[in-house]
Protein backbone atom coordinates (compact mmCIF):
# COMPACT_ATOMS: atom_id res chain seq x y z
CA UNK A 1 0.00 0.00 0.00
CA UNK A 2 2.92 2.09 0.92
CA UNK A 3 4.11 1.42 -2.88
CA UNK A 4 1.24 2.58 -4.26
CA UNK A 5 0.46 5.73 -2.21
CA UNK A 6 4.72 6.81 -3.77
CA UNK A 7 3.87 6.19 -7.00
CA UNK A 8 0.79 8.46 -6.54
CA UNK A 9 2.35 11.21 -5.27
CA UNK A 10 4.71 10.71 -8.48
CA UNK A 11 2.08 11.03 -10.61
CA UNK A 12 0.47 14.32 -9.11
CA UNK A 13 4.35 15.63 -8.95
CA UNK A 14 4.57 15.10 -12.73
CA UNK A 15 0.68 16.70 -13.27
CA UNK A 16 1.93 19.67 -10.98
CA UNK A 17 4.98 20.18 -13.16
CA UNK A 18 3.04 21.50 -16.14
CA UNK A 19 0.07 23.03 -15.29
CA UNK A 20 -2.94 21.40 -15.50
CA UNK A 21 -5.00 24.00 -16.40
CA UNK A 22 -3.59 23.90 -20.04
CA UNK A 23 -4.31 26.68 -22.61
CA UNK A 24 -4.93 25.34 -25.89
CA UNK A 25 -4.35 28.55 -28.25
CA UNK A 26 -1.19 28.37 -30.74
CA UNK A 27 -0.77 31.75 -29.10
CA UNK A 28 0.21 30.17 -25.30
CA UNK A 29 2.59 28.08 -24.14
CA UNK A 30 1.30 24.55 -23.46
CA UNK A 31 1.35 23.94 -20.10
CA UNK A 32 0.49 20.37 -20.26
CA UNK A 33 3.44 17.50 -19.61
CA UNK A 34 3.16 13.89 -19.38
CA UNK A 35 -0.13 14.01 -17.74
CA UNK A 36 -3.04 12.77 -19.27
CA UNK A 37 -5.01 15.54 -21.40
CA UNK A 38 -8.52 15.57 -20.03
CA UNK A 39 -11.41 15.14 -21.58
CA UNK A 40 -12.80 18.10 -21.73
CA UNK A 41 -9.92 19.81 -23.60
CA UNK A 42 -9.63 17.15 -26.55
CA UNK A 43 -10.77 18.49 -29.69
CA UNK A 44 -10.58 18.06 -33.39
CA UNK A 45 -10.67 14.81 -35.51
CA UNK A 46 -8.38 12.00 -37.16
CA UNK A 47 -8.22 14.00 -40.18
CA UNK A 48 -5.77 16.76 -38.44
CA UNK A 49 -3.56 13.92 -37.79
CA UNK A 50 -2.73 14.24 -41.66
CA UNK A 51 -0.84 17.78 -41.46
CA UNK A 52 2.23 17.14 -38.98
CA UNK A 53 2.65 14.14 -40.79
CA UNK A 54 2.64 15.22 -44.34
CA UNK A 55 4.59 18.24 -43.12
CA UNK A 56 7.41 15.65 -41.32
CA UNK A 57 7.69 14.35 -44.69
CA UNK A 58 8.25 17.45 -47.04
CA UNK A 59 11.35 17.70 -46.83
CA UNK A 60 13.74 17.97 -50.11
CA UNK A 61 15.80 15.12 -47.97
CA UNK A 62 13.27 12.54 -49.21
CA UNK A 63 14.12 13.08 -52.96
CA UNK A 64 17.63 12.49 -51.57
CA UNK A 65 16.98 9.09 -50.50
CA UNK A 66 15.57 7.80 -53.68
CA UNK A 67 19.40 8.36 -54.53
CA UNK A 68 20.40 6.55 -51.45
CA UNK A 69 17.82 3.40 -52.49
CA UNK A 70 19.66 3.44 -56.11
CA UNK A 71 23.39 3.71 -54.36
CA UNK A 72 22.42 0.50 -52.54
CA UNK A 73 22.36 -1.95 -55.96
CA UNK A 74 18.74 -1.88 -56.82
CA UNK A 75 17.27 -0.61 -60.58
CA UNK A 76 14.99 1.87 -60.35
CA UNK A 77 11.56 0.09 -60.33
CA UNK A 78 12.70 -2.06 -57.09
CA UNK A 79 13.95 1.29 -55.70
CA UNK A 80 10.46 2.57 -55.78
CA UNK A 81 9.45 -0.55 -54.67
CA UNK A 82 11.24 -0.84 -51.54
CA UNK A 83 10.54 2.56 -50.70
CA UNK A 84 6.99 2.29 -51.24
CA UNK A 85 6.66 -0.68 -49.15
CA UNK A 86 9.34 0.08 -46.38
CA UNK A 87 7.43 3.22 -45.84
CA UNK A 88 3.72 1.79 -45.32
CA UNK A 89 4.72 -1.00 -43.41
CA UNK A 90 6.69 1.62 -40.93
CA UNK A 91 4.36 4.22 -40.94
CA UNK A 92 1.46 1.56 -40.02
CA UNK A 93 3.28 0.97 -36.98
CA UNK A 94 3.33 4.84 -36.40
CA UNK A 95 -0.67 4.81 -36.94
CA UNK A 96 -1.67 2.18 -34.87
CA UNK A 97 0.49 3.39 -31.73
CA UNK A 98 -1.00 7.05 -31.66
CA UNK A 99 -4.62 4.90 -31.21
CA UNK A 100 -3.22 4.96 -27.60
CA UNK A 101 -2.58 8.81 -26.91
CA UNK A 102 -5.89 9.36 -28.17
CA UNK A 103 -7.04 6.58 -26.09
CA UNK A 104 -5.58 7.89 -22.61
CA UNK A 105 -4.37 11.27 -23.63
CA UNK A 106 -0.65 10.88 -22.80
CA UNK A 107 2.46 10.51 -24.64
CA UNK A 108 3.85 7.88 -25.86
CA UNK A 109 6.59 7.29 -23.79
CA UNK A 110 4.25 7.94 -20.79
CA UNK A 111 2.54 5.43 -22.11
CA UNK A 112 5.04 2.77 -22.14
CA UNK A 113 5.01 2.65 -18.46
CA UNK A 114 1.95 0.47 -18.59
CA UNK A 115 4.42 -2.42 -19.84
CA UNK A 116 8.00 -1.31 -18.95
CA UNK A 117 7.22 0.04 -15.20
CA UNK A 118 8.16 3.21 -13.73
CA UNK A 119 12.12 2.14 -13.62
CA UNK A 120 12.37 -0.13 -16.84
CA UNK A 121 10.24 2.63 -19.02
CA UNK A 122 13.79 4.54 -18.61
CA UNK A 123 15.70 2.58 -21.06
CA UNK A 124 13.17 2.67 -23.70
CA UNK A 125 12.86 6.31 -22.90
CA UNK A 126 16.44 6.84 -23.44
CA UNK A 127 16.37 5.16 -26.48
CA UNK A 128 13.72 7.23 -27.68
CA UNK A 129 15.59 10.38 -26.18
CA UNK A 130 18.38 9.62 -28.52
CA UNK A 131 16.79 8.75 -31.61
CA UNK A 132 14.53 12.06 -31.16
CA UNK A 133 17.92 14.53 -30.58
CA UNK A 134 19.74 12.47 -33.34
CA UNK A 135 17.28 13.49 -36.14
CA UNK A 136 16.98 16.81 -34.55
CA UNK A 137 21.03 17.32 -35.43
CA UNK A 138 20.87 15.38 -38.35
CA UNK A 139 17.42 17.58 -40.36
CA UNK A 140 18.89 21.16 -38.71
CA UNK A 141 22.89 19.92 -40.09
CA UNK A 142 21.01 19.10 -43.10
CA UNK A 143 19.26 22.72 -43.55
CA UNK A 144 23.12 24.08 -42.76
CA UNK A 145 25.02 22.68 -45.25
CA UNK A 146 22.26 22.84 -48.00
CA UNK A 147 21.24 26.50 -46.87
CA UNK A 148 25.05 27.49 -46.74
CA UNK A 149 25.69 25.76 -50.26
CA UNK A 150 22.92 28.08 -51.81
CA UNK A 151 24.00 31.43 -49.97
CA UNK A 152 27.02 30.74 -51.82
CA UNK A 153 25.85 31.01 -55.06
CA UNK A 154 23.24 34.08 -54.05
CA UNK A 155 26.58 36.19 -52.25
CA UNK A 156 29.64 34.43 -53.19
CA UNK A 157 31.55 37.90 -52.14
CA UNK A 158 29.99 37.21 -48.64
CA UNK A 159 29.40 33.48 -48.23
CA UNK A 160 31.82 31.56 -50.36
CA UNK A 161 35.33 31.05 -49.88
CA UNK A 162 38.42 31.95 -52.30
CA UNK A 163 36.77 28.90 -54.73
CA UNK A 164 33.63 31.20 -55.24
CA UNK A 165 31.89 27.49 -54.77
CA UNK A 166 32.83 26.29 -51.12
CA UNK A 167 30.59 28.08 -48.44
CA UNK A 168 31.89 29.52 -45.46
CA UNK A 169 31.69 28.66 -41.97
CA UNK A 170 29.56 31.74 -41.53
CA UNK A 171 27.19 30.53 -43.57
CA UNK A 172 26.73 27.40 -42.00
CA UNK A 173 26.39 29.03 -38.76
CA UNK A 174 23.71 31.03 -40.42
CA UNK A 175 21.62 28.77 -41.36
CA UNK A 176 22.22 26.30 -38.69
CA UNK A 177 20.85 29.39 -36.06
CA UNK A 178 17.96 30.40 -38.30
CA UNK A 179 16.63 27.08 -38.38
CA UNK A 180 17.54 26.09 -34.68
CA UNK A 181 15.87 29.21 -33.34
CA UNK A 182 12.56 28.52 -35.47
CA UNK A 183 12.57 24.96 -34.30
CA UNK A 184 12.73 25.65 -30.55
CA UNK A 185 10.75 28.30 -30.42
CA UNK A 186 7.67 26.43 -31.88
CA UNK A 187 8.69 23.11 -30.13
CA UNK A 188 8.63 25.50 -26.50
CA UNK A 189 4.88 26.91 -27.75
CA UNK A 190 3.70 23.16 -27.72
CA UNK A 191 1.35 21.13 -29.37
CA UNK A 192 -1.55 23.93 -30.64
CA UNK A 193 1.22 25.66 -32.42
CA UNK A 194 2.94 22.97 -33.78
CA UNK A 195 -0.45 21.65 -35.22
CA UNK A 196 -1.50 25.08 -36.79
CA UNK A 197 2.26 25.60 -38.08
CA UNK A 198 2.24 21.95 -39.85
CA UNK A 199 -0.45 22.79 -41.37
CA UNK A 200 0.66 25.86 -42.84
CA UNK A 201 4.43 24.55 -44.10
CA UNK A 202 2.56 21.94 -45.62
CA UNK A 203 1.07 24.22 -47.82
CA UNK A 204 3.56 26.30 -48.63
CA UNK A 205 6.03 23.55 -49.13
CA UNK A 206 3.93 21.87 -51.50
CA UNK A 207 3.69 24.49 -53.28
CA UNK A 208 7.73 25.70 -53.57
CA UNK A 209 8.15 22.20 -54.02
CA UNK A 210 5.84 21.78 -57.07
CA UNK A 211 7.42 24.41 -58.72
CA UNK A 212 11.23 23.15 -58.04
CA UNK A 213 9.91 19.98 -59.53
CA UNK A 214 8.59 21.48 -62.87
CA UNK A 215 12.34 23.34 -62.48
CA UNK A 216 13.74 19.97 -62.49
CA UNK A 217 11.66 17.97 -65.08
CA UNK A 218 14.10 18.83 -67.90
CA UNK A 219 16.51 16.62 -66.39
CA UNK A 220 14.16 13.72 -66.19
CA UNK A 221 14.18 10.65 -68.64
CA UNK A 222 11.63 8.28 -67.94
CA UNK A 223 13.04 5.93 -70.97
CA UNK A 224 15.66 5.64 -68.10
CA UNK A 225 13.62 3.71 -65.62
CA UNK A 226 13.68 0.83 -67.65
CA UNK A 227 18.14 0.86 -67.33
CA UNK A 228 19.67 -0.39 -64.67
CA UNK A 229 20.68 -3.69 -63.66
CA UNK A 230 18.42 -5.06 -61.02
CA UNK A 231 19.55 -6.22 -57.34
CA UNK A 232 19.04 -9.76 -56.05
CA UNK A 233 16.37 -10.48 -53.40
CA UNK A 234 18.66 -9.70 -50.53
CA UNK A 235 19.49 -6.17 -52.09
CA UNK A 236 16.02 -5.58 -52.14
CA UNK A 237 14.74 -6.82 -48.66
CA UNK A 238 17.91 -4.05 -47.67
CA UNK A 239 16.13 -1.63 -49.33
CA UNK A 240 13.26 -1.89 -47.89
CA UNK A 241 14.63 -1.82 -44.89
CA UNK A 242 16.73 0.82 -45.13
CA UNK A 243 13.46 2.38 -46.07
CA UNK A 244 11.73 1.46 -43.19
CA UNK A 245 14.42 3.56 -41.25
CA UNK A 246 14.23 5.93 -42.79
CA UNK A 247 10.90 6.54 -42.32
CA UNK A 248 8.51 5.32 -39.71
CA UNK A 249 10.65 3.46 -37.44
CA UNK A 250 12.03 7.14 -36.71
CA UNK A 251 8.74 8.35 -35.91
CA UNK A 252 7.26 5.53 -33.88
CA UNK A 253 7.87 6.92 -30.46
CA UNK A 254 6.26 9.92 -31.17
CA UNK A 255 2.87 8.69 -32.86
CA UNK A 256 0.91 9.06 -29.44
CA UNK A 257 1.89 12.68 -28.72
CA UNK A 258 0.29 13.93 -31.09
CA UNK A 259 -3.03 12.38 -30.93
CA UNK A 260 -3.64 12.48 -27.88
CA UNK A 261 -5.68 15.82 -27.63
CA UNK A 262 -8.09 13.84 -29.87
CA UNK A 263 -11.40 13.17 -28.33
CA UNK A 264 -11.11 9.35 -26.52
CA UNK A 265 -13.76 7.69 -28.45
CA UNK A 266 -12.13 9.01 -32.21
CA UNK A 267 -11.93 5.99 -34.30
CA UNK A 268 -8.66 3.93 -34.46
CA UNK A 269 -8.81 3.32 -38.17
CA UNK A 270 -8.78 6.61 -38.83
CA UNK A 271 -6.72 7.68 -36.51
CA UNK A 272 -4.24 5.03 -38.33
CA UNK A 273 -5.13 5.98 -41.88
CA UNK A 274 -4.98 9.91 -41.67
CA UNK A 275 -1.75 9.19 -40.11
CA UNK A 276 -0.40 6.89 -42.28
CA UNK A 277 -1.44 8.86 -45.45
CA UNK A 278 0.04 11.60 -43.79
CA UNK A 279 3.38 10.21 -43.08
CA UNK A 280 3.84 8.03 -46.57
CA UNK A 281 2.16 10.26 -49.60
CA UNK A 282 4.89 13.16 -49.71
CA UNK A 283 7.98 11.57 -49.32
CA UNK A 284 6.70 9.07 -51.38
CA UNK A 285 6.48 11.39 -54.29
CA UNK A 286 9.66 12.68 -53.47
CA UNK A 287 11.24 9.67 -53.28
CA UNK A 288 9.66 8.64 -56.89
CA UNK A 289 11.02 11.83 -58.38
CA UNK A 290 14.89 11.44 -56.72
CA UNK A 291 14.70 8.03 -58.56
CA UNK A 292 13.67 8.83 -61.45
CA UNK A 293 16.29 12.06 -61.36
CA UNK A 294 18.97 9.88 -60.76
CA UNK A 295 18.47 7.01 -62.93
CA UNK A 296 18.38 10.13 -65.89
CA UNK A 297 21.63 11.85 -63.96
CA UNK A 298 24.19 8.70 -62.14
CA UNK A 299 26.44 11.52 -61.34
CA UNK A 300 23.70 13.23 -58.56
CA UNK A 301 24.23 10.20 -56.63
CA UNK A 302 27.99 10.84 -55.05
CA UNK A 303 26.81 14.44 -54.64
CA UNK A 304 23.85 14.03 -53.31
CA UNK A 305 25.41 11.55 -50.72
CA UNK A 306 27.65 14.24 -48.99
CA UNK A 307 25.15 17.42 -49.52
CA UNK A 308 21.50 16.76 -50.79
CA UNK A 309 19.98 20.09 -50.78
CA UNK A 310 23.00 21.48 -52.46
CA UNK A 311 23.24 18.97 -54.80
CA UNK A 312 19.85 19.11 -55.99
CA UNK A 313 19.75 23.04 -56.11
CA UNK A 314 23.44 22.64 -58.60
CA UNK A 315 21.53 23.25 -61.92
CA UNK A 316 18.37 25.74 -60.34
CA UNK A 317 17.64 29.22 -61.78
CA UNK A 318 19.71 31.59 -59.28
CA UNK A 319 16.18 33.29 -59.28
CA UNK A 320 14.61 30.37 -57.54
CA UNK A 321 17.61 29.99 -55.04
CA UNK A 322 16.04 31.82 -51.85
CA UNK A 323 12.53 30.34 -52.74
CA UNK A 324 14.44 26.88 -52.97
CA UNK A 325 16.30 27.58 -50.00
CA UNK A 326 13.19 28.81 -47.76
CA UNK A 327 11.93 25.54 -48.81
CA UNK A 328 14.92 23.27 -47.56
CA UNK A 329 15.11 24.93 -44.27
CA UNK A 330 10.82 24.79 -43.90
CA UNK A 331 10.75 21.16 -44.60
CA UNK A 332 13.99 20.11 -42.23
CA UNK A 333 12.51 22.68 -39.91
CA UNK A 334 8.90 20.96 -39.85
CA UNK A 335 10.40 17.79 -39.28
CA UNK A 336 13.04 18.98 -36.51
CA UNK A 337 9.83 20.66 -34.85
CA UNK A 338 8.20 17.30 -34.47
CA UNK A 339 11.58 15.78 -33.06
CA UNK A 340 12.21 18.27 -30.46
CA UNK A 341 8.62 18.09 -29.19
CA UNK A 342 9.01 14.78 -28.53
CA UNK A 343 12.42 14.62 -26.85
CA UNK A 344 11.24 17.16 -24.29
CA UNK A 345 8.41 14.42 -23.39
CA UNK A 346 11.26 11.95 -23.13
CA UNK A 347 13.28 13.89 -21.12
CA UNK A 348 10.02 14.28 -18.52
CA UNK A 349 9.37 10.44 -18.40
CA UNK A 350 12.92 10.07 -17.82
CA UNK A 351 11.56 11.47 -15.00
CA UNK A 352 13.80 14.51 -14.82
CA UNK A 353 12.14 17.56 -12.54
CA UNK A 354 12.13 19.79 -15.24
CA UNK A 355 8.89 21.84 -17.04
CA UNK A 356 8.29 20.60 -20.50
CA UNK A 357 9.20 23.73 -22.07
CA UNK A 358 12.50 24.31 -20.14
CA UNK A 359 13.08 20.93 -21.33
CA UNK A 360 13.05 21.52 -25.16
CA UNK A 361 15.87 24.23 -24.16
CA UNK A 362 18.05 21.61 -22.98
CA UNK A 363 17.04 19.52 -26.04
CA UNK A 364 18.33 22.66 -28.60
CA UNK A 365 21.44 23.00 -26.40
CA UNK A 366 21.93 19.49 -27.45
CA UNK A 367 20.76 19.74 -30.78
CA UNK A 368 23.89 22.42 -31.27
CA UNK A 369 26.77 20.77 -29.99
CA UNK A 370 25.50 17.38 -32.37
CA UNK A 371 24.97 19.59 -35.23
CA UNK A 372 28.47 21.20 -34.43
CA UNK A 373 30.01 17.31 -34.67
CA UNK A 374 28.10 16.57 -37.74
CA UNK A 375 29.09 19.64 -39.65
CA UNK A 376 32.95 20.04 -38.87
CA UNK A 377 34.03 16.35 -37.27
CA UNK A 378 32.48 13.30 -39.01
CA UNK A 379 34.38 12.57 -41.71
CA UNK A 380 30.91 11.26 -43.65
CA UNK A 381 27.77 12.39 -43.01
CA UNK A 382 25.98 9.09 -44.88
CA UNK A 383 28.15 6.57 -42.80
CA UNK A 384 27.12 8.25 -39.68
CA UNK A 385 23.55 8.45 -40.65
CA UNK A 386 22.79 5.24 -42.27
CA UNK A 387 24.90 3.83 -39.21
CA UNK A 388 22.61 5.78 -36.59
CA UNK A 389 19.51 4.80 -38.39
CA UNK A 390 20.29 1.18 -38.52
CA UNK A 391 20.97 1.15 -34.65
CA UNK A 392 18.02 3.25 -33.18
CA UNK A 393 16.01 1.33 -36.08
CA UNK A 394 17.11 -1.91 -34.16
CA UNK A 395 15.89 -0.80 -30.64
CA UNK A 396 12.63 0.90 -31.59
CA UNK A 397 11.25 -1.90 -33.81
CA UNK A 398 11.68 -3.88 -30.59
CA UNK A 399 10.37 -1.15 -28.29
CA UNK A 400 7.40 -0.96 -30.78
CA UNK A 401 7.01 -4.82 -30.47
CA UNK A 402 6.21 -4.37 -26.78
CA UNK A 403 4.25 -1.63 -27.04
CA UNK A 404 2.06 -2.99 -29.71
CA UNK A 405 1.53 -6.15 -27.65
CA UNK A 406 0.53 -4.34 -24.72
CA UNK A 407 -2.02 -2.60 -26.73
CA UNK A 408 -3.89 -5.56 -27.51
CA UNK A 409 -3.65 -6.83 -24.33
CA UNK A 410 -5.11 -4.07 -22.78
CA UNK A 411 -7.75 -3.61 -26.09
CA UNK A 412 -10.57 -3.83 -23.58
CA UNK A 413 -9.74 -2.44 -20.11
CA UNK A 414 -7.81 0.09 -21.23
CA UNK A 415 -4.15 1.72 -19.83
CA UNK A 416 -3.97 2.14 -16.24
CA UNK A 417 -1.24 4.89 -16.05
CA UNK A 418 -1.10 5.01 -12.12
CA UNK A 419 -1.59 1.92 -10.74
CA UNK A 420 1.82 1.04 -13.14
CA UNK A 421 4.43 -1.61 -11.90
CA UNK A 422 8.18 -0.51 -10.16
CA UNK A 423 9.79 -2.67 -13.43
CA UNK A 424 8.31 -4.38 -15.77
CA UNK A 425 10.80 -7.29 -15.91
CA UNK A 426 9.00 -9.25 -18.93
CA UNK A 427 8.94 -6.12 -21.01
CA UNK A 428 12.59 -4.73 -20.31
CA UNK A 429 13.72 -9.04 -20.47
CA UNK A 430 11.76 -8.77 -24.36
CA UNK A 431 13.55 -5.25 -25.13
CA UNK A 432 17.06 -6.07 -24.34
CA UNK A 433 17.00 -9.82 -25.83
CA UNK A 434 15.06 -8.33 -29.10
CA UNK A 435 17.69 -5.49 -29.60
CA UNK A 436 20.71 -7.49 -29.04
CA UNK A 437 19.56 -10.10 -31.63
CA UNK A 438 18.53 -7.21 -34.03
CA UNK A 439 22.23 -5.66 -33.61
CA UNK A 440 23.90 -8.76 -33.87
CA UNK A 441 22.31 -8.68 -37.40
CA UNK A 442 22.94 -5.65 -38.73
CA UNK A 443 26.06 -4.41 -40.63
CA UNK A 444 27.44 -0.71 -40.34
CA UNK A 445 29.62 1.17 -42.83
CA UNK A 446 31.12 3.56 -39.99
CA UNK A 447 33.91 1.34 -38.89
CA UNK A 448 33.57 2.50 -35.20
CA UNK A 449 29.55 1.00 -35.21
CA UNK A 450 30.59 -1.55 -37.14
CA UNK A 451 32.63 -3.20 -34.34
CA UNK A 452 29.65 -3.48 -32.48
CA UNK A 453 26.98 -4.81 -34.58
CA UNK A 454 27.23 -7.89 -36.74
CA UNK A 455 27.80 -10.55 -34.04
CA UNK A 456 25.84 -12.95 -34.64
CA UNK A 457 26.96 -12.83 -38.81
CA UNK A 458 29.92 -14.65 -40.19
CA UNK A 459 32.73 -12.93 -42.23
CA UNK A 460 31.32 -13.99 -45.36
CA UNK A 461 27.52 -13.63 -44.07
CA UNK A 462 28.77 -9.60 -43.13
CA UNK A 463 29.69 -9.27 -46.43
CA UNK A 464 27.29 -10.81 -48.94
CA UNK A 465 23.83 -10.48 -49.54
CA UNK A 466 22.74 -11.29 -46.05
CA UNK A 467 24.79 -8.47 -44.68
CA UNK A 468 22.85 -5.65 -46.58
CA UNK A 469 19.81 -7.07 -45.49
CA UNK A 470 20.14 -5.66 -42.57
CA UNK A 471 17.42 -7.83 -41.65
CA UNK A 472 17.84 -7.36 -38.06
CA UNK A 473 15.78 -4.43 -38.09
CA UNK A 474 12.99 -6.49 -39.52
CA UNK A 475 13.98 -9.76 -37.09
CA UNK A 476 13.81 -7.10 -33.68
CA UNK A 477 9.83 -7.15 -34.29
CA UNK A 478 8.71 -10.55 -33.94
CA UNK A 479 11.21 -12.00 -31.49
CA UNK A 480 10.67 -9.05 -28.98
CA UNK A 481 6.88 -9.37 -29.57
CA UNK A 482 6.54 -13.54 -29.30
CA UNK A 483 8.73 -13.03 -26.06
CA UNK A 484 6.96 -10.34 -23.98
CA UNK A 485 3.34 -12.09 -25.23
CA UNK A 486 4.92 -15.28 -23.91
CA UNK A 487 6.14 -13.07 -20.63
CA UNK A 488 3.20 -10.72 -20.12
CA UNK A 489 0.86 -12.83 -18.34
CA UNK A 490 3.78 -13.40 -15.79
CA UNK A 491 4.48 -10.05 -14.91
CA UNK A 492 0.45 -9.29 -14.83
CA UNK A 493 0.26 -12.27 -11.90
CA UNK A 494 3.78 -10.52 -10.17
CA UNK A 495 1.82 -7.08 -10.63
CA UNK A 496 -1.33 -8.01 -9.17
CA UNK A 497 0.34 -10.04 -6.34
CA UNK A 498 2.55 -6.76 -5.50
CA UNK A 499 5.28 -8.28 -5.85
CA UNK A 500 6.92 -6.55 -8.78
CA UNK A 501 6.12 -3.65 -6.90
Amino acid sequence: MRDHVGMTQQQSQERALPSAAADVSARAVERHGIDPVPDAERHGSPRSLFWPWAASGLSLLCIAYGVYLMGLGLSPWQAIASGALGYVLSFLLVGLISIAGARTGAPTMAIGRASFGRQGNKLPTLFSYVSNVGWETVLVALSSLGGAAILARVAPGVFARADARTPTTTAQALCFAVTAVVVVVVGIYGHALIMRVQKYLTAAITALTVVYLVLMADRIDLSALGHGRAGGLGTFVGGVVFAMTLLGLGWVNCGADYSRYLPRTSSGRAITGWTTLGGVLPPLVLLVFGVVLNAGDPKLAGAAAADPVGALAAELPTWFLVPYLLTAIGGFASGAIMDIYSSGMSMLALGIPIRRHLAVLVDGVLMAVGGWYVLFVSPSFFATFQAFLAVIGVAMSAWSAVFLVEQWRRRHTGFDLVRVAALGRPAVFSLVVGTAVGLGLITSADPHIATVVGFLLTDGAARGPLGAMNLGVVVALPVTGVLYACTASLGARRHTSGGDR
